[in-house]
């Protein structure tokens, strides 16, 4: 099958979040399948174009029109890769050459311009995908501009649309349709939503199928609570809207092999999992002791739970337990956090910058990982956490829900624990089970730690149930 995938970051090349992860992960998994043709489109920021590591060359050059605007389009193609999708970067300095690729006064314009951009790009390139993969608003405008304007480019391709975070829409004002869009009247309709044009919305009403990032979420998101708005327009879309759970890199993120720890183990070895956290104990300045590592690497936002976190926390830390947190975000959570973290040392380590070493460390060294969001579509790092064998405790919903499963101490069954409200006592009502059972039940602790990390999280069941929507949209 011939898949194009669009998307604005994708790591090793650019990376700000779980998307990144997600665009690397995928399509390298899809392009393994026999039979699959894969296509990586990026923009080609600053940070890529200047990376001396990465060989490309340019294909060709051209112009789109954005209403007045006679905007270049440089196409460049990295140095093919064995068993890799072809990756190519859409080039404009005007709109990618900055510091950031988010943020800016202009990013509906900048991401308009992508999505026409790419379209002219596949043309020229005579790709003729079966598929378009679309991933957020940023690429939200391509099944617009794939219908209103390449059709007759591509008569037969059909597109898929993937919500990794409803709360990002691309919202722009109402002029925006006239003075960047340029298109017929008939499309103002498609892309307007509650007094704005919303990128987003109108990949929903366009696309033929839109997915999300896991089975739970893709139901919550018809309901307003979750949706931010969209409820209504993704209810719309019936049995065309699915989830699908993320996987991990499985091999990237592998404790037995991961280079930025003590000691490297696996399921088989999970003693050895004792010296990443003494390690971790020294090099944060914890208490060297026998008493559980709760963690969080994450950002510190209210949707993570960090204000039910903050309710509980002085409370937390009069139990028998060590807390690690590693992550920066809005100012009044790292200002209480850190607070808190100077009236307990020893036993709180606050650390307000983000190390993807020192988060392996905390992975592998911890215990129990916390993740208290109060909406998550799929989430990477419970993933991450049970695959180093650090049993989390999760809200249930989203994508927690779907990956884990309550712990049943009688029966050996689950993954972790759950709690149902979102409110701060029933966030310290789940760590207080999750502790009894550590203190009072190990060896059934153990054995669940265990279970975690032998569990499938890998890309490739994913990857089949993406080929299986992509066959049926087909």
């Amino acid at each position: 099958m011939r898949i194009a995938m669009i998307a604005s970051e994708a790591a090793p090349f650019i990376k700000t979040g779980g998307l990144g992860d997600v665009l690397q992960a995928l399509p390298d998994e899809l392009a393994r399948i026999p039979g699959n043709q894969v296509a990586l489109f990026l923009p080609y920021y600053k940070s890529i174009k200047n990376n001396p590591l990465l060989e490309v060359e340019l294909l060709t050059s051209f112009t789109v029109n954005l209403t007045w605007r006679q905007q270049y389009v440089g196409l460049f193609r990295l140095k093919p890769r064995p068993d890799k999708p072809e990756v190519y970067f859409v080039d404009n300095e005007y709109y990618f050459c900055r510091d950031g690729i988010y943020g800016f006064y202009d990013d509906g314009e900048r991401f308009a311009y992508f999505a026409k951009a790419v379209l002219a790009c596949m043309n020229w390139l005579e790709l003729d995908p079966e598929i378009i993969h679309c991933h957020d608003w940023q690429t939200g405008l391509v099944p617009v501009y794939l219908d209103a304007e390449f059709r007759t480019c591509f008569p037969t391709t059909k597109t898929v649309f993937t919500i990794h975070n409803v709360e990002y829409q691309g919202k722009t004002g109402p002029e925006f349709f006239n003075e960047v869009l340029g298109l017929d009247d008939f499309w103002r309709g498609v892309c307007s939503y509650e007094g704005c044009i919303n990128f987003m919305k109108a990949a929903i009403v366009r696309a033929n199928l839109v997915t999300t990032v896991s089975e739970t979420y893709a139901k919550e998101l018809k309901y307003p609570y979750f949706a931010h708005g969209l409820a209504g327009i993704l209810a719309a879309r019936g049995e065309n809207l699915r989830g699908i759970t993320n996987g991990i890199d499985v091999t990237g993120y592998d404790p037995a092999t991961d280079k930025a720890l003590e000691k490297n183990y696996t399921a088989d070895s999970f003693a050895d999992k004792q010296a990443d956290k003494r390690a971790l104990q020294r090099e944060l300045g914890l208490e060297e002791s026998d008493a559980p590592i709760l963690s969080m690497v994450t950002r510190l936002a209210s949707h993570k739970g960090i204000d039910i976190l903050c309710y509980i926390l002085r409370r937390l830390l009069e139990r028998k337990i060590q807390l690690v947190i590693v992550g920066t975000g809005e100012a009044k959570y790292e200002h209480t956090l850190q607070a808190v973290a100077n009236d307990y040392p020893g036993k709180f380590s606050m650390n307000l910058r983000f190390d993807s070493a020192l988060a392996s460390r905390v992975y592998a060294g911890s215990d129990i990982y916390l993740m208290p969001s109060k909406s998550e579509p799929c989430g990477l790092s419970q993933l991450i956490a049970m695959h180093y064998g650090t049993v989390p405790v999760v809200n249930a919903t989203g994508g927690l829900k779907d990956t884990v499963l309550p712990f049943n101490p009688e029966t050996g069954e689950g993954r972790g624990y759950t709690f149902q409200s979102y409110n701060g006592d029933d966030f310290l009502g789940a760590i207080d089970r999750a502790l009894g059972d550590y203190y009072e039940n190990h060896d059934a602790w153990v054995e669940l730690a265990k279970n975690d990390m032998r569990a499938d999280f890998s890309w490739e069941l994913p990857a089949q149930k993406y080929m299986e929507l992509y066959h049926s949209v087909l």
